[in-house]
């Protein structure tokens, strides 16, 4: 409703994983480093562990968007809530491959050809589970497995598991120990700061066309940060809102009364 009132090219707060819009905070800067050095380095094993919404997801999108298509095939995993078999099968479908075998031994050999093959071509392969923490202890221990893949200079699979901060639980059980002593680089997503969030919001104002219209005032950007606690996806909730609100009242100021009845409708869809 609000996109044509203020000359929005497209709605600024939309909550799908487009990374066109990530905002690179100092943490999610340094979480895209460590999934860059950790694969750059072929460490083995990387965890990324955020809160619900932290942008996870986008985060990922755009470190898959940096990866040199001419070097790097990938294949990324958004249903973790699989078996071992499927499991396997889905890595390598996501790698391209059409004919699979059916037994879970015969799986892992082919998975072992295909790597070999592709490595043997130059190039570098990464393995991206998301929701990570959802998945089994018996699937987790078949990707330990396939970390052991290699050949005398290296790791055939790159493997970078992201999750909720339930999965450092998952990762702390004792029978995982062996999974856990492979874990070479780690990083844990941060929630925006204050400042954070006045840069987030101007930053996608930005890149969706906006030309000023509306400002945000300083004691919406507060009562943002407090009712948001900092999660985008939260936050571009309320910004939604918020600017609906300003809309209504034909203002071109969002102010700290839009905010707090955004965070009102938003406290009573959760209640």
């Amino acid at each position: 409703m609000y996109q044509s009132f203020y000359g929005f090219r497209e709605m600024p707060f939309n909550i799908t994983p487009d990374p066109r819009f990530l905002y690179l905070s100092p943490t999610h800067q340094e979480a895209l480093q460590h999934l860059k050095y950790g694969v750059r380095e072929k460490k083995g094993f990387i965890v990324l562990v955020g809160e619900v919404g932290c942008g996870k997801t986008t985060l990922c999108r755009r470190f898959l968007n940096e990866l040199d298509p001419a070097h790097f095939d990938t294949a990324l995993i958004l249903n973790p809530r699989v078996t071992e078999t499927q499991m396997l099968k889905a890595i390598l479908t996501e790698l391209g491959e059409t004919k699979l075998a059916r037994s879970q031994n015969d799986l892992v050999a082919q998975m072992n050809r295909v790597l070999l093959d592709r490595i043997e071509k130059g190039r570098d392969i990464v393995l991206i589970i998301d929701e990570a923490q959802n998945l089994s202890n018996d699937v987790l221990e078949q990707i330990r497995l396939l970390s052991n893949l290699e050949t005398d200079q290296q790791k055939l699979l790159q493997i970078v598991l992201m999750g909720q901060p339930e999965l450092k639980e998952v990762l702390a059980q004792d029978e995982l120990r062996q999974l856990r002593q492979r874990i070479l680089v780690h990083y844990e997503l941060h929630p925006l700061a204050p400042t954070d969030v006045d840069h987030y919001i101007q930053h996608r104002l930005s890149l969706a066309g906006g030309s000023g219209r509306p400002a945000f005032t300083r004691w919406a950007m507060r009562a943002l940060h407090k009712g948001s606690g900092g999660i985008p996806r939260v936050l571009n909730n309320l910004c939604d809102k918020a600017m609906l609100s300003a809309f209504i009242r034909e203002s071109d100021e969002v102010n700290y009364w839009d905010v707090r009845r955004a965070v009102r409708d938003m406290k009573n869809l959760t209640d």
